[in-house]
Protein backbone atom coordinates (compact mmCIF):
# COMPACT_ATOMS: atom_id res chain seq x y z
CA UNK A 1 0.00 0.00 0.00
CA UNK A 2 1.50 3.11 -1.04
CA UNK A 3 2.75 5.93 0.99
CA UNK A 4 1.04 9.24 0.41
CA UNK A 5 3.59 12.55 -0.30
CA UNK A 6 4.27 13.79 3.36
CA UNK A 7 6.45 16.71 5.05
CA UNK A 8 10.01 16.01 5.66
CA UNK A 9 8.69 16.79 9.32
CA UNK A 10 5.18 14.35 9.12
CA UNK A 11 8.13 11.34 7.23
CA UNK A 12 10.61 11.81 10.79
CA UNK A 13 7.82 11.08 12.61
CA UNK A 14 6.39 8.17 10.86
CA UNK A 15 10.16 7.12 11.11
CA UNK A 16 10.26 7.21 14.96
CA UNK A 17 6.89 5.43 15.43
CA UNK A 18 7.90 2.92 12.72
CA UNK A 19 11.09 2.20 15.28
CA UNK A 20 9.04 2.02 18.27
CA UNK A 21 6.56 -0.20 16.68
CA UNK A 22 9.19 -2.36 16.08
CA UNK A 23 11.21 -2.52 19.56
CA UNK A 24 7.57 -3.15 21.11
CA UNK A 25 6.92 -5.89 18.42
CA UNK A 26 9.93 -7.12 19.46
CA UNK A 27 10.10 -7.38 23.04
CA UNK A 28 6.73 -8.63 22.76
CA UNK A 29 7.71 -11.91 21.09
CA UNK A 30 10.42 -12.19 23.33
CA UNK A 31 7.46 -12.03 26.22
CA UNK A 32 5.56 -14.48 23.99
CA UNK A 33 8.39 -17.11 24.31
CA UNK A 34 9.18 -16.79 28.02
CA UNK A 35 5.39 -16.90 28.42
CA UNK A 36 5.45 -20.19 26.61
CA UNK A 37 8.19 -21.59 28.31
CA UNK A 38 7.25 -20.71 31.71
CA UNK A 39 4.06 -23.12 31.18
CA UNK A 40 5.73 -25.46 28.78
CA UNK A 41 9.22 -25.86 29.78
CA UNK A 42 10.31 -24.43 32.81
CA UNK A 43 11.02 -26.41 35.99
CA UNK A 44 9.07 -25.62 38.95
CA UNK A 45 11.59 -24.87 41.43
CA UNK A 46 12.48 -21.97 38.83
CA UNK A 47 9.01 -20.53 38.48
CA UNK A 48 9.25 -17.95 40.90
CA UNK A 49 11.82 -15.39 39.91
CA UNK A 50 10.73 -16.54 36.02
CA UNK A 51 7.52 -14.85 36.92
CA UNK A 52 9.42 -11.68 38.35
CA UNK A 53 11.34 -11.14 35.03
CA UNK A 54 8.24 -11.94 32.94
CA UNK A 55 6.49 -9.23 35.23
CA UNK A 56 9.30 -7.12 34.69
CA UNK A 57 9.39 -7.76 30.39
CA UNK A 58 6.14 -7.00 30.66
CA UNK A 59 6.31 -3.55 32.17
CA UNK A 60 9.17 -2.33 29.94
CA UNK A 61 6.50 -2.87 27.01
CA UNK A 62 3.64 -1.33 28.96
CA UNK A 63 6.26 1.85 29.61
CA UNK A 64 7.28 1.52 25.97
CA UNK A 65 3.69 2.03 25.27
CA UNK A 66 2.48 4.55 27.21
CA UNK A 67 5.61 6.49 27.41
CA UNK A 68 5.94 10.66 26.49
CA UNK A 69 7.35 9.92 23.21
CA UNK A 70 4.44 7.24 22.04
CA UNK A 71 2.74 10.48 23.52
CA UNK A 72 4.08 12.65 21.23
CA UNK A 73 4.35 10.54 18.26
CA UNK A 74 -0.05 9.88 18.67
CA UNK A 75 -0.54 13.62 19.34
CA UNK A 76 1.21 14.24 15.69
CA UNK A 77 0.05 10.99 13.84
CA UNK A 78 -3.83 12.04 14.99
CA UNK A 79 -4.30 14.97 13.79
CA UNK A 80 -6.83 15.38 11.65
CA UNK A 81 -4.06 17.44 8.32
CA UNK A 82 -1.76 14.09 8.94
CA UNK A 83 -4.29 11.23 8.86
CA UNK A 84 -5.60 12.22 5.54
CA UNK A 85 -1.72 11.87 4.34
CA UNK A 86 -1.43 8.02 5.83
CA UNK A 87 -1.96 4.76 4.12
CA UNK A 88 -4.66 2.65 5.58
CA UNK A 89 -1.43 -0.07 7.07
CA UNK A 90 0.12 3.46 9.03
CA UNK A 91 -3.40 4.43 9.66
CA UNK A 92 -4.75 1.01 11.84
CA UNK A 93 -0.71 0.60 13.53
CA UNK A 94 -2.09 4.47 14.85
CA UNK A 95 -5.44 3.19 15.56
CA UNK A 96 -4.21 0.25 17.74
CA UNK A 97 -1.76 2.17 19.51
CA UNK A 98 -3.78 5.35 20.05
CA UNK A 99 -6.38 3.06 21.96
CA UNK A 100 -4.09 1.33 24.09
CA UNK A 101 -2.72 4.50 25.22
CA UNK A 102 -5.67 6.09 25.96
CA UNK A 103 -6.66 3.64 28.15
CA UNK A 104 -3.53 2.48 29.88
CA UNK A 105 -2.04 5.93 30.42
CA UNK A 106 -4.39 6.01 33.09
CA UNK A 107 -2.36 3.15 35.16
CA UNK A 108 0.44 3.83 37.22
CA UNK A 109 3.43 2.06 36.30
CA UNK A 110 4.31 0.70 39.62
CA UNK A 111 0.62 -0.60 40.45
CA UNK A 112 1.07 -2.12 36.33
CA UNK A 113 4.47 -3.80 37.25
CA UNK A 114 3.15 -5.14 40.39
CA UNK A 115 -0.18 -6.40 38.65
CA UNK A 116 2.13 -8.52 35.86
CA UNK A 117 4.18 -9.92 38.86
CA UNK A 118 1.23 -11.23 40.73
CA UNK A 119 -0.44 -12.80 37.11
CA UNK A 120 2.91 -14.45 36.20
CA UNK A 121 3.10 -16.13 39.93
CA UNK A 122 -0.64 -16.78 39.89
CA UNK A 123 -0.30 -19.30 37.02
CA UNK A 124 1.95 -21.56 39.51
CA UNK A 125 -0.52 -20.76 41.92
CA UNK A 126 -3.34 -21.98 40.10
CA UNK A 127 -1.58 -24.90 38.88
CA UNK A 128 -0.96 -26.33 42.30
CA UNK A 129 -4.70 -25.49 43.37
CA UNK A 130 -5.84 -27.48 40.00
CA UNK A 131 -3.59 -30.59 40.84
CA UNK A 132 -4.38 -30.74 44.49
CA UNK A 133 -8.30 -29.59 44.39
CA UNK A 134 -7.65 -27.16 46.62
CA UNK A 135 -9.12 -23.55 45.72
CA UNK A 136 -8.15 -21.99 48.66
CA UNK A 137 -4.40 -22.12 47.82
CA UNK A 138 -5.50 -20.14 44.44
CA UNK A 139 -7.73 -17.68 45.88
CA UNK A 140 -5.56 -14.85 47.40
CA UNK A 141 -4.34 -14.39 44.38
CA UNK A 142 -7.56 -14.56 42.00
CA UNK A 143 -8.76 -12.14 45.03
CA UNK A 144 -5.78 -9.70 44.43
CA UNK A 145 -6.41 -10.17 40.47
CA UNK A 146 -10.09 -9.18 40.99
CA UNK A 147 -9.29 -5.99 42.88
CA UNK A 148 -6.77 -4.83 40.32
CA UNK A 149 -9.32 -5.25 37.74
CA UNK A 150 -11.66 -3.62 39.45
CA UNK A 151 -8.95 -0.58 39.74
CA UNK A 152 -8.48 -0.65 36.47
CA UNK A 153 -12.28 -0.42 34.66
CA UNK A 154 -12.46 2.90 37.00
CA UNK A 155 -9.01 3.75 35.67
CA UNK A 156 -10.21 3.29 31.79
CA UNK A 157 -13.57 3.87 32.49
CA UNK A 158 -16.92 3.04 30.96
CA UNK A 159 -20.59 4.07 30.18
CA UNK A 160 -22.70 1.17 31.71
CA UNK A 161 -21.12 -1.36 33.15
CA UNK A 162 -17.51 -2.20 34.42
CA UNK A 163 -17.85 -5.34 32.76
CA UNK A 164 -17.71 -3.57 29.35
CA UNK A 165 -13.89 -2.34 30.32
CA UNK A 166 -12.61 -5.89 30.13
CA UNK A 167 -14.81 -6.99 27.34
CA UNK A 168 -13.02 -4.05 25.28
CA UNK A 169 -9.64 -5.68 26.08
CA UNK A 170 -10.48 -8.58 24.29
CA UNK A 171 -13.07 -7.99 21.61
CA UNK A 172 -12.91 -3.63 20.96
CA UNK A 173 -16.68 -2.39 20.84
CA UNK A 174 -18.03 -5.21 22.57
CA UNK A 175 -20.57 -4.36 25.64
CA UNK A 176 -22.72 -6.35 28.00
CA UNK A 177 -25.70 -4.39 26.25
CA UNK A 178 -24.32 -5.83 23.36
CA UNK A 179 -24.10 -9.43 24.41
CA UNK A 180 -26.86 -9.83 26.58
CA UNK A 181 -28.98 -10.35 23.75
CA UNK A 182 -26.82 -12.39 21.51
CA UNK A 183 -26.46 -14.50 24.71
CA UNK A 184 -30.03 -14.83 25.48
CA UNK A 185 -30.96 -16.03 21.82
CA UNK A 186 -28.46 -18.57 21.79
CA UNK A 187 -29.04 -20.10 25.76
CA UNK A 188 -32.84 -20.15 24.74
CA UNK A 189 -32.37 -21.96 22.04
CA UNK A 190 -29.30 -24.61 23.45
CA UNK A 191 -31.48 -25.40 25.98
CA UNK A 192 -34.34 -26.27 24.11
CA UNK A 193 -32.55 -28.31 21.45
CA UNK A 194 -30.52 -30.15 24.23
CA UNK A 195 -33.68 -31.39 25.78
CA UNK A 196 -35.28 -32.56 22.50
CA UNK A 197 -32.29 -34.08 22.13
CA UNK A 198 -32.17 -35.87 25.83
CA UNK A 199 -36.34 -36.78 25.52
CA UNK A 200 -36.45 -37.84 21.47
CA UNK A 201 -32.44 -38.14 20.27
CA UNK A 202 -31.66 -41.23 18.51
CA UNK A 203 -28.77 -42.12 20.83
CA UNK A 204 -24.82 -42.96 19.60
CA UNK A 205 -22.18 -44.99 20.56
CA UNK A 206 -20.10 -42.62 22.31
CA UNK A 207 -19.30 -45.36 24.58
CA UNK A 208 -16.22 -45.96 22.23
CA UNK A 209 -14.67 -43.56 23.83
CA UNK A 210 -14.29 -45.22 27.22
CA UNK A 211 -11.55 -47.13 26.60
CA UNK A 212 -7.82 -46.63 26.72
CA UNK A 213 -6.16 -44.90 23.44
CA UNK A 214 -2.16 -44.92 23.40
CA UNK A 215 -0.78 -41.55 24.42
CA UNK A 216 2.17 -42.46 22.20
CA UNK A 217 0.03 -43.25 19.24
CA UNK A 218 -2.41 -40.48 19.61
CA UNK A 219 0.86 -37.83 19.33
CA UNK A 220 1.34 -39.49 16.00
CA UNK A 221 -1.83 -39.20 14.81
CA UNK A 222 -1.96 -35.51 15.72
CA UNK A 223 1.38 -35.08 14.16
CA UNK A 224 0.13 -36.62 11.01
CA UNK A 225 -3.22 -34.39 10.35
CA UNK A 226 -1.64 -31.21 11.37
CA UNK A 227 -0.04 -30.34 8.24
CA UNK A 228 -2.65 -31.82 6.23
CA UNK A 229 -4.84 -29.70 7.26
CA UNK A 230 -3.19 -26.77 6.71
CA UNK A 231 -0.70 -25.92 9.35
CA UNK A 232 2.26 -25.33 8.59
CA UNK A 233 4.95 -27.32 10.65
CA UNK A 234 8.16 -25.92 9.30
CA UNK A 235 6.81 -22.10 11.26
CA UNK A 236 5.42 -23.71 13.85
CA UNK A 237 5.55 -26.65 16.77
CA UNK A 238 3.27 -29.01 18.84
CA UNK A 239 3.78 -29.15 22.71
CA UNK A 240 2.33 -30.52 25.55
CA UNK A 241 0.93 -28.53 28.43
CA UNK A 242 -1.65 -28.64 31.59
CA UNK A 243 -4.12 -26.50 29.62
CA UNK A 244 -3.82 -26.40 25.57
CA UNK A 245 -2.96 -22.75 24.14
CA UNK A 246 -1.51 -21.49 20.92
CA UNK A 247 1.67 -18.69 21.17
CA UNK A 248 2.40 -17.02 18.38
CA UNK A 249 6.26 -15.79 18.90
CA UNK A 250 6.42 -14.61 15.38
CA UNK A 251 4.84 -15.33 12.05
CA UNK A 252 7.56 -17.81 11.49
CA UNK A 253 7.19 -19.54 15.14
CA UNK A 254 3.78 -19.89 16.00
CA UNK A 255 3.67 -23.28 19.11
CA UNK A 256 0.98 -24.97 19.79
CA UNK A 257 0.22 -27.06 23.19
CA UNK A 258 -2.21 -29.77 23.93
CA UNK A 259 -3.14 -32.35 26.76
CA UNK A 260 -3.20 -36.18 26.28
CA UNK A 261 -5.47 -38.08 28.02
CA UNK A 262 -5.02 -42.31 28.13
CA UNK A 263 -9.06 -42.22 28.52
CA UNK A 264 -9.85 -39.77 26.33
CA UNK A 265 -9.27 -39.57 23.09
CA UNK A 266 -11.50 -36.52 22.00
CA UNK A 267 -9.05 -33.88 24.72
CA UNK A 268 -6.21 -33.99 22.64
CA UNK A 269 -7.25 -34.87 19.28
CA UNK A 270 -9.69 -31.85 18.67
CA UNK A 271 -7.79 -29.95 21.22
CA UNK A 272 -4.92 -29.89 18.57
CA UNK A 273 -7.62 -29.26 15.75
CA UNK A 274 -8.79 -26.40 17.91
CA UNK A 275 -5.02 -24.76 18.48
CA UNK A 276 -3.97 -25.46 14.84
CA UNK A 277 -7.11 -22.97 14.03
CA UNK A 278 -5.47 -20.41 16.28
CA UNK A 279 -1.81 -21.04 14.65
CA UNK A 280 -2.84 -21.22 10.92
CA UNK A 281 -4.52 -17.83 11.39
CA UNK A 282 -1.20 -16.11 12.70
CA UNK A 283 0.73 -18.10 9.93
CA UNK A 284 -1.34 -16.55 7.43
CA UNK A 285 -1.08 -13.23 8.14
CA UNK A 286 0.07 -10.59 6.11
CA UNK A 287 4.39 -10.82 5.96
CA UNK A 288 4.50 -7.03 5.42
CA UNK A 289 2.60 -6.89 8.71
CA UNK A 290 5.85 -8.75 10.36
CA UNK A 291 7.16 -7.01 13.34
CA UNK A 292 4.54 -4.47 13.89
CA UNK A 293 1.30 -4.03 15.76
CA UNK A 294 -0.56 -5.39 13.37
CA UNK A 295 0.79 -8.73 13.10
CA UNK A 296 -1.65 -11.12 15.37
CA UNK A 297 -5.22 -11.41 14.77
CA UNK A 298 -7.64 -8.52 15.19
CA UNK A 299 -9.43 -9.51 18.37
CA UNK A 300 -9.91 -13.16 20.73
CA UNK A 301 -13.50 -13.37 19.19
CA UNK A 302 -12.58 -13.29 15.86
CA UNK A 303 -9.45 -15.75 16.42
CA UNK A 304 -12.24 -18.19 18.30
CA UNK A 305 -13.95 -18.03 15.27
CA UNK A 306 -11.05 -19.73 13.49
CA UNK A 307 -10.36 -22.24 16.24
CA UNK A 308 -14.04 -23.37 16.54
CA UNK A 309 -14.59 -23.44 12.89
CA UNK A 310 -11.91 -25.72 12.05
CA UNK A 311 -12.53 -27.89 15.17
CA UNK A 312 -16.19 -28.21 15.24
CA UNK A 313 -17.62 -27.37 11.57
CA UNK A 314 -14.41 -28.88 9.58
CA UNK A 315 -13.23 -31.24 12.52
CA UNK A 316 -16.33 -32.97 13.25
CA UNK A 317 -18.05 -32.75 9.75
CA UNK A 318 -18.59 -36.20 8.00
CA UNK A 319 -16.59 -35.35 5.15
CA UNK A 320 -13.33 -34.78 7.86
CA UNK A 321 -13.91 -38.35 9.25
CA UNK A 322 -14.67 -40.12 5.72
CA UNK A 323 -11.44 -38.85 4.70
CA UNK A 324 -9.73 -39.77 8.22
CA UNK A 325 -10.74 -42.27 9.65
CA UNK A 326 -9.51 -44.94 7.75
CA UNK A 327 -6.05 -43.97 8.99
CA UNK A 328 -7.18 -43.47 12.87
CA UNK A 329 -8.58 -46.75 12.45
CA UNK A 330 -4.66 -47.71 11.68
CA UNK A 331 -3.77 -46.88 14.84
CA UNK A 332 -6.31 -47.58 17.19
CA UNK A 333 -7.54 -51.07 15.51
CA UNK A 334 -8.96 -52.61 18.67
CA UNK A 335 -10.83 -49.70 20.29
CA UNK A 336 -12.50 -48.97 16.73
CA UNK A 337 -13.27 -52.42 15.52
CA UNK A 338 -16.22 -53.04 14.26
CA UNK A 339 -17.40 -49.38 14.40
CA UNK A 340 -18.52 -47.98 10.98
CA UNK A 341 -17.44 -44.06 10.00
CA UNK A 342 -20.83 -43.22 10.03
CA UNK A 343 -21.25 -44.50 13.83
CA UNK A 344 -18.32 -42.46 14.84
CA UNK A 345 -19.47 -39.76 13.13
CA UNK A 346 -22.35 -39.64 15.63
CA UNK A 347 -20.47 -40.44 18.72
CA UNK A 348 -18.16 -37.57 17.98
CA UNK A 349 -20.78 -35.40 17.80
CA UNK A 350 -22.52 -36.87 20.95
CA UNK A 351 -24.76 -34.14 22.90
CA UNK A 352 -23.97 -34.52 27.06
CA UNK A 353 -23.76 -32.51 29.91
CA UNK A 354 -20.33 -32.46 31.37
CA UNK A 355 -17.92 -30.81 33.79
CA UNK A 356 -15.22 -29.38 31.94
CA UNK A 357 -15.94 -26.78 29.22
CA UNK A 358 -12.85 -27.47 26.23
CA UNK A 359 -14.68 -31.22 26.58
CA UNK A 360 -17.64 -30.06 26.12
CA UNK A 361 -19.67 -30.99 23.16
CA UNK A 362 -20.45 -28.41 20.19
CA UNK A 363 -23.92 -27.45 21.66
CA UNK A 364 -23.23 -28.08 25.58
CA UNK A 365 -20.56 -25.37 25.10
CA UNK A 366 -22.00 -22.27 24.90
CA UNK A 367 -23.72 -22.85 28.51
CA UNK A 368 -19.94 -23.20 30.19
CA UNK A 369 -19.44 -19.97 28.62
CA UNK A 370 -22.60 -17.99 30.41
CA UNK A 371 -21.98 -19.47 33.58
CA UNK A 372 -18.36 -17.77 33.55
CA UNK A 373 -19.77 -14.85 31.82
CA UNK A 374 -22.34 -14.18 34.52
CA UNK A 375 -19.94 -14.78 37.16
CA UNK A 376 -17.26 -12.40 35.87
CA UNK A 377 -20.06 -9.72 35.21
CA UNK A 378 -21.29 -10.18 38.84
CA UNK A 379 -17.37 -10.17 39.87
CA UNK A 380 -16.77 -6.99 38.20
CA UNK A 381 -19.39 -5.26 39.89
CA UNK A 382 -19.00 -6.19 42.84
CA UNK A 383 -21.98 -8.30 43.73
CA UNK A 384 -20.03 -11.54 44.32
CA UNK A 385 -16.84 -12.33 46.05
CA UNK A 386 -13.81 -14.49 45.33
CA UNK A 387 -14.21 -16.73 48.49
CA UNK A 388 -17.67 -18.04 47.41
CA UNK A 389 -16.98 -18.55 43.58
CA UNK A 390 -16.75 -22.81 44.11
CA UNK A 391 -20.74 -22.60 45.31
CA UNK A 392 -21.61 -20.31 42.86
CA UNK A 393 -20.09 -22.00 39.96
CA UNK A 394 -21.86 -25.14 41.24
CA UNK A 395 -25.20 -23.84 41.54
CA UNK A 396 -24.68 -22.20 38.00
CA UNK A 397 -23.64 -25.44 36.30
CA UNK A 398 -26.59 -26.89 37.89
CA UNK A 399 -29.26 -24.41 36.63
CA UNK A 400 -27.46 -24.55 32.73
CA UNK A 401 -26.13 -28.19 32.54
CA UNK A 402 -28.21 -30.31 35.47
CA UNK A 403 -24.81 -31.45 36.78
CA UNK A 404 -22.82 -30.75 39.80
CA UNK A 405 -18.60 -30.95 40.08
CA UNK A 406 -17.64 -33.48 42.58
CA UNK A 407 -14.55 -31.43 42.50
CA UNK A 408 -13.12 -27.83 42.38
CA UNK A 409 -10.53 -29.62 39.92
CA UNK A 410 -13.30 -30.30 37.56
CA UNK A 411 -15.73 -27.00 38.67
CA UNK A 412 -14.30 -23.53 39.55
CA UNK A 413 -10.30 -24.51 38.79
CA UNK A 414 -10.55 -25.88 35.39
CA UNK A 415 -9.58 -22.64 33.93
CA UNK A 416 -5.82 -20.94 33.37
CA UNK A 417 -7.86 -17.95 32.04
CA UNK A 418 -8.22 -15.91 35.54
CA UNK A 419 -4.72 -16.82 36.49
CA UNK A 420 -3.61 -14.49 33.86
CA UNK A 421 -6.12 -11.87 34.65
CA UNK A 422 -8.18 -12.72 31.65
CA UNK A 423 -11.48 -11.59 33.06
CA UNK A 424 -13.54 -10.67 30.39
CA UNK A 425 -11.87 -13.24 27.75
CA UNK A 426 -14.80 -16.05 28.18
CA UNK A 427 -17.05 -14.18 25.78
CA UNK A 428 -14.68 -14.72 23.04
CA UNK A 429 -15.50 -18.34 23.01
CA UNK A 430 -19.29 -17.97 22.37
CA UNK A 431 -18.60 -15.08 19.93
CA UNK A 432 -15.90 -17.46 18.03
CA UNK A 433 -19.08 -19.64 17.47
CA UNK A 434 -21.38 -16.53 16.37
CA UNK A 435 -18.89 -15.51 14.06
CA UNK A 436 -17.85 -19.08 12.66
CA UNK A 437 -21.51 -19.96 11.57
CA UNK A 438 -22.40 -16.82 9.59
CA UNK A 439 -18.69 -17.46 8.03
CA UNK A 440 -19.43 -20.84 6.90
CA UNK A 441 -23.02 -19.59 5.58
CA UNK A 442 -20.92 -17.43 3.62
CA UNK A 443 -18.23 -19.95 2.61
CA UNK A 444 -21.36 -22.30 1.72
CA UNK A 445 -22.27 -19.44 -0.74
CA UNK A 446 -18.91 -19.31 -2.12
CA UNK A 447 -17.49 -22.18 -2.28
CA UNK A 448 -20.29 -24.61 -2.40
CA UNK A 449 -18.14 -27.68 -2.92
CA UNK A 450 -15.84 -27.09 0.13
CA UNK A 451 -17.13 -30.10 1.96
CA UNK A 452 -16.35 -32.23 -0.74
CA UNK A 453 -13.16 -31.00 -0.66
CA UNK A 454 -12.50 -31.83 3.15
CA UNK A 455 -13.57 -35.34 2.07
CA UNK A 456 -10.94 -35.49 -0.96
CA UNK A 457 -8.15 -34.09 1.64
CA UNK A 458 -8.25 -30.92 -0.12
CA UNK A 459 -7.42 -28.58 2.99
CA UNK A 460 -5.80 -26.18 0.80
CA UNK A 461 -9.29 -24.72 -1.18
CA UNK A 462 -10.32 -23.97 2.62
CA UNK A 463 -7.36 -22.26 3.93
CA UNK A 464 -6.74 -20.29 1.00
CA UNK A 465 -9.70 -18.86 1.00
CA UNK A 466 -9.66 -18.02 4.68
CA UNK A 467 -6.48 -16.53 4.33
CA UNK A 468 -7.42 -14.28 1.64
CA UNK A 469 -10.36 -12.95 3.47
CA UNK A 470 -9.72 -13.49 6.76
CA UNK A 471 -6.20 -14.52 7.70
CA UNK A 472 -4.02 -11.90 5.88
CA UNK A 473 -5.49 -8.76 7.22
CA UNK A 474 -3.92 -9.57 10.88
CA UNK A 475 -5.20 -6.21 12.77
CA UNK A 476 -6.05 -4.19 10.02
CA UNK A 477 -9.42 -4.20 10.79
CA UNK A 478 -11.81 -4.13 13.76
CA UNK A 479 -13.45 -7.69 14.45
CA UNK A 480 -16.59 -5.79 13.53
CA UNK A 481 -15.43 -3.87 10.15
CA UNK A 482 -14.12 -7.84 9.28
CA UNK A 483 -16.97 -9.52 9.68
CA UNK A 484 -19.15 -6.98 7.56
CA UNK A 485 -16.29 -6.91 4.79
CA UNK A 486 -16.62 -11.38 4.87
CA UNK A 487 -20.17 -11.64 5.49
CA UNK A 488 -21.84 -8.42 4.08
CA UNK A 489 -23.58 -7.55 8.15
CA UNK A 490 -22.86 -7.63 11.69
CA UNK A 491 -23.00 -9.91 14.00
CA UNK A 492 -25.94 -12.07 14.12
CA UNK A 493 -27.00 -14.89 16.07
CA UNK A 494 -29.80 -16.67 13.70
CA UNK A 495 -26.80 -18.33 12.21
CA UNK A 496 -25.44 -19.95 14.74
CA UNK A 497 -28.78 -21.34 16.05
CA UNK A 498 -29.67 -22.45 12.31
CA UNK A 499 -26.92 -24.31 12.37
CA UNK A 500 -26.92 -26.31 15.16
CA UNK A 501 -30.57 -26.78 14.79
CA UNK A 502 -30.09 -28.79 11.56
CA UNK A 503 -26.95 -30.25 12.18
CA UNK A 504 -28.43 -32.22 15.48
CA UNK A 505 -31.32 -32.85 14.07
CA UNK A 506 -30.03 -34.71 11.65
CA UNK A 507 -27.37 -36.54 14.01
CA UNK A 508 -29.99 -36.98 16.67
CA UNK A 509 -32.72 -37.99 13.82
CA UNK A 510 -34.80 -35.68 15.52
Amino acid sequence: MEQKVVSPELQKTLEQFQALDEKITHFSSILGLADWDQKVMAPKKGRNVFAKAIGTLRTEIFKCSISEEMGNLLKTLTEVENQDLLDEVTKAKVREYHTYYQKSKTIPTDLFQEYSVLTAQANDAWEEARENNDFERFQPYLEKIVSFKRQFAELYGYKEHPYDAMLDEFEPGLTVKILDPLFAKLRESSVRLLERIQQHGKKTLVEVFNQDFDIEKQKEFNRYILPLIGFDTQAGRLDETVHPFAQTINIGDVRLTTRYLKDNVRSALFGTIHESGHGIYEQHINPEFEESVLQSGTSFGIHESQSRFLENMVGRSREFWNHFYPKLEEYFPEQLNGMTVEEFYRAVNTVEPSLVRVEADELTYNLHIMVRYEIEKALMAGEIEVKDLPAIWNQKMKDYLGIIPPTDTEGVLQDVHWSFGGIGYFPSYALGNLYAAQILHTIQKELPDFYRDIENGKFDVLQNWLKEHIHQYGKLYTPNELIVKVTGEELNADYLVEYMEKKYAEVYQL
